[in-house]
Parts: C-alpha cells; structure tokens; sequence
C-alpha cells in the first residue's frame, strides 16, 4: 500500500513544522541516582532539542527542504536553540523570540547500562502562541505540515488553515488534553508515542485501543513502540514492524527522529512497511550517541544498515479483534 498523496505545488518548503524546540542539558549516569546521593557524571552535553525542531534538523540533513516555525525566548538558552536549528539550513524566518520570556529546557539524565532516559523539563508559558501570532502564509507554506500537540490551540488553528489549503498533516502526539479529541479528527497521519491510544482510550491493550482511536479519527494511526519497533493500523488490519538492534547510549530523540524518518518516506511515496522500516532504522541508529541530534544518521548510513538486513518481509498482520 502506498499513500499516494496530493501535494500543492509551487510551495517554498517541502515540510513545515510547528512546535517544540528546547535546550537540552544531558548527562550519562552509571545508574540512576538514589535520593540522598552524589555520583560522578560518565558523560555531559548540551545540545538543542525537541519534538518538531529535531525532525525538521533530521530531514533538513537528508536534503529536505524545510522550515521551523515556533517560540523562543529571549535568553541565552534562546538564542542557543535557534542557532542549533539554523545552523542545519533549517529556515527560522518564521520563529518568534519572546524577549522576556526563558526558553524551553530540559535536564536528561540517561541511564548508561540500558541508554534510557528520564526528561526533567520546563516551559515558559509565555512561549505559548496568542491570538493572531501565526501567520497562515508561512504555516501553509510547505507540501507538509508536521505538528505536536503541546501548544494545542496552535496546533488545532495550523492543521485547520493546512486542511483549507489541501496540505497533508502529521502529528507527534504523547499526552492527552482536553482538545485532544478535536485536535485528531484534523490530523491525516496520528504517530504518538506507545501509551498514547491506551490512556486516550483507557483500554489497556495496545491493539484494541488503537481500533477503539481509529473511530474517532479518520487519520492514519501509528504508535512508536521504542526498541520493538513500531504498530500500525492499515485498512483495518494491524501491522507491525520490529525495531532494530544496535549498541545503546542514548534514546533521547528517537521518537522525534522516527517522526522524520516517516515524513521522509511520505515525501518519496514508499509502500507504508518501508517507510515504517526506514523511520524505525533512523530512530534505532540515532540512539549510537548522546542527545536527540548527534547520533541522526546520514542517509548512506541508513541505507548500508538496511542493506545488511533481511527486507524481505516487513511486517506481519493480525486480525480485527
């Protein structure tokens, strides 16, 4: 199956993203601490960050024409995000600095045996769009649009305006808000994190939670499964795809780079177990180093490492339940 989509023409951008960027302190632990205790760091880096910035710096790296739109503030750690995101030819015409506001930012201690990480994060609420901030012109402004679900009003505005405009629309969803409901009934391409459609649905089972979502949106839905992979639901049929082995440091940025890895398969037209394959490698290889951008592959990377696996078959199905 391939999605076959419509794209507008004569836009400026391939992709246009709309969300989250952060500063991201991160630190290798031995173990995870103990209240009450000192423990020497293994490693430290301070890196840029977040859901949708990252996957615009992940697609801007495979040649993806791409554009960032989003809030920072006006701090230091301001000025260091959107340098980290300008710096990969990501455009940032579009960002707005919010002068007395401190920008986003996170503390993630990874667990160095296993390379899990636990965020500690904080956002100012001044980095919240107000009325009349967004301009249609530039969130329109690509073939794409992808989103998150954090500052929802905006993201519920922006996929409304892409919908006006025929623009297909990805989100990265994991957590549930109120305007949750009404956010995904607009979205074309629903990829949240694992427990998303089973705290949304209170269904414990991921399989049927994802066919209890599938009533309440029209979308395609996805959920991002970590080291196992991912899950999907294609004409009714629920289709997995394994993840990939390899040497752990750091998940930080996986999901947000799965989520550029299917863009990009979206961009290309591939049948939907490739790109799940592909977004599920670029996620996998990204986790060889610390942070959510250092370790993003190139794209001879990603294909020497699929060329040694077997891609023969993709997925497996199971029934309706």
């Amino acid at each position: 199956m391939r999605f076959d989509l419509s794209f507008p023409k004569d836009k400026p951008f391939d992709v246009v993203g709309m969300g989250l960027n952060s500063a991201d302190f991160l630190t290798v632990v031995p173990k995870f601490p103990t209240p009450n205790s000192k423990m020497e760091m293994l490693r430290f880096s301070k890196q840029g960050g977040g859901q949708v910035a990252t996957a615009m710096v992940a697609l801007s790296r495979w040649g993806v024409k791409t554009k960032y739109i989003g809030k920072v503030g006006g701090d230091e750690l301001g000025q260091f995000s959107l340098d980290s995101i300008r710096q990969e030819g990501v455009d940032v015409s579009s960002v707005t600095i919010e002068p007395n506001a401190t920008n986003q930012f996170a503390m993630i201690i990874v667990d160095g045996p296993t390379g899990e990480r636990t965020i500690l994060w904080n956002r100012d609420e001044q980095l919240m769009y107000r009325e009349g901030e967004l301009r249609k012109e530039e969130v329109c402004s690509g073939k794409l649009l992808h989103l998150d679900g954090h500052d929802i009003h905006a993201a519920l505005l922006c996929a409304r305006w892409a919908k006006e405009e025929g623009i297909p629309t990805i989100i990265d969803l994991d957590k549930v808000e109120p305007l949750t409901s009404e956010l995904i009934t607009e979205i074309d391409f629903v990829i949240t994190s694992s427990r998303f459609s089973m705290v949304y649905t209170g269904i414990s089972d991921q399989e049927k939670a994802l066919f209890e979502l599938q009533k309440r949106t029209t979308g395609f839905l996805c959920a991002t499964l970590g080291h196992e992979g991912a899950i999907a639901l294609v004409n009714g049929e629920i289709i997995t795809v394994k993840g990939f082995k390899v040497n752990v440091v750091d998940t930080t940025g996986a999901g947000d780079v799965f989520h550029g890895g299917f863009i990009y398969g979206l961009l290309q037209n591939w049948e939907v177990a490739e790109i799940l394959n592909f977004a599920n490698a670029v996620a996998a290889l990204k986790c060889r180093d610390m942070g959510g951008r250092k370790g993003i592959p190139s794209l001879e990377e990603v294909q020497k490492f699929l060329s040694l696996k077997v891609k023969k078959k993709f997925g497996k199905k199971a029934r309706n339940p």
